[in-house]
């Protein structure tokens, strides 16, 4: 039998300490024919019905965060883990997973020979043709000034990296420029100089600069890549961990908060704080001390990493308005604030490596798990076969049958990868599973059946049985591991 349930710990290949991850975001996912088997009810035999939206299995209900919840009944609310269990997880993560890292750990020196290593495997040139956003063939030379502009042959032996803290939502991209390119003319969507991106507070190491300082090559704890040196500001490494790690915090609990419009500082001007950021509050500010010509209470004085003229560190208040949703401590992690959580997304734009302002798959998930405290690697490829995690693995060599029995000891909160993407589990109706995901694509088998491709771009619920990944595969048959946060 070749399913697997691998616990935390099994042994595998480790890469090094400090990679270059690979881009594997999220995919365009398909659906497909007959309702197979779901969790614990029979597996269905006639075709469904394409309603008028054209998702297969997805009804009005199932938009609605507390239709799942209340298909729990008393198991909603039951925490999976605790506040020591959580940080348990999130130390063995650290420990066990060499696609994490501990900023505050980061070595005071690194092999210059190291660093170009992991510049050049990331700024690889492509190969294949590349086209612009008006859809006309990138230029020859438009890579060849990028290699220049990396000025590579000026990294020394050693280099001595500088600590700092993102200052805004940055975008990590593989080369630098804010120039965006695509595989086929036409498709705007799919950046393939994007990355991921770092929120405000995110600690970094800038590693080497371009020859004119723009653009910075930095490691944080789940990636290197180049971002714009104007959204960095750089201090000690000390100062860095010291803000991570101040109190009292609030974190982000919705989607996004914006600080208030700020006349005086345009630079922490309604800056968007994405989900599971924590932010440090100014406790003792006076109770009637004007935060930039504004009274604070009416909102949450906060301290935010802001850039000098300079480029170095300083950290300034700035106010949070009373309707944002934050909370003094990380929600519980229950089965109903995963589906609360995710549904908070339901219908955003999909942004691959976290453009567009958004998220991708693999943030999507990362960012509801972050927001009750736990943390998971930043792709997919490293999520599904991360050390640290209880998963069932799946393979070539399983059995349809034994991917139905995976598929049906399934709970609310289990991730569900294929290669590319990552689903959540949310629940069980109709005779099939539900998931929440964010995703560029689904498709089907109609009615008629024939294949249907459908462009969503966006967070999704679908019904797990009907997916196909291509015209021949159902998505079930391509999962290859099914990861469980206990």
């Amino acid at each position: 039998m070749d399913v697997r349930r691998a616990r935390r710990g099994t042994a595998m290949n480790l890469r090094p300490n400090i990679h270059v991850p690979a881009r594997a975001l999220c995919i365009a996912l398909l659906l497909a024919t007959s309702a197979l088997a779901s969790a614990r009810e029979p597996i269905a035999t006639t075709v469904a019905a394409v309603p008028a939206h054209g998702i297969i299995g997805v009804e009005e209900r199932h938009l609605d965060p507390g239709h799942w919840i209340r298909l729990l009944g008393a198991d909603a609310e039951r925490p999976y883990l605790d506040a020591d269990a959580i940080a348990a997880h999130n130390a063995r993560l650290l420990a066990e997973d060499d696609s994490v890292r501990d900023m505050a750990e980061f070595p005071l020196e690194v092999d210059g020979a190291q660093v170009r290593a992991w510049i050049e495997a990331l700024s690889e040139r492509p190969t294949a043709e590349r086209y612009d956003v008006e859809g006309k063939p990138v230029e020859r030379g438009f890579f060849d000034t990028l290699e220049r502009d990396m000025a590579l042959d000026a990294i020394p032996d050693r280099v001595q990296p500088r600590f700092g803290l993102a200052v805004d939502r940055a975008d990590l991209r593989a080369f630098p420029t804010t120039r965006r390119i695509f595989s086929t003319a036409g498709d705007v969507d799919i950046d393939r100089l994007q990355e991921s991106g770092l929120f405000p507070g995110d600690a970094l190491a800038v590693l080497h600069t371009t020859a004119d300082g723009s653009w910075s090559f930095v490691a944080s704890d789940r990636y290197l890549a180049w971002m714009e040196t104007s959204r960095l500001a750089t201090g000690t490494r000390e100062q860095t961990a010291a803000y991570r790690n101040r109190t009292p915090s609030l974190l982000v609990t919705g989607a996004t908060a914006r600080t208030v419009f700020n006349p005086v500082r345009p630079d922490i001007s309604e800056l968007q704080l994405d989900m599971g950021v924590r932010v440090p509050v100014l406790a003792d500010w006076p109770a009637d001390g004007q935060v930039h010509g504004q009274h604070p209470a009416f909102g949450h004085v906060i301290e935010l990493p802001a850039r000098r003229a300079d480029g170095s560190l300083e950290f300034v208040p700035a106010l949070l308005p009373r309707t944002a949703e934050v909370a003094a401590e990380p929600l519980p992690l229950t089965p109903a604030n995963l589906i609360r959580q995710g549904f908070r997304f339901l219908g955003e734009r999909y942004g691959w490596g976290h453009s567009f302002n958004a998220r991708d798959c693999s943030g999507f998930v990362s960012e509801i798990y972050r927001s009750m405290g736990v943390q998971l690697p930043r792709n997919t490829r490293d999520q599904a076969v991360s050390p640290a995690f209880d998963k069932t693995v799946l393979s070539a060599e399983s059995t349809r049958e034994e991917r139905l029995a995976a598929v049906a000891d399934m709970q609310v909160g289990d991730l569900i990868y294929i290669p590319g993407h990552v689903m959540m589990m949310i629940g069980r109706d109709n005779g099939m599973t539900y998931v929440i995901h964010d995703t560029s694509g689904t498709g089907y088998r109609g009615a008629d059946g024939d294949y249907v491709r459908m462009s969503l771009s966006g967070v999704v619920v679908t019904a797990l049985e009907p997916m196909m990944s291509g015209r021949e595969t159902d998505t079930i048959d391509r999962i290859t591991s099914i990861v469980r946060i206990r």
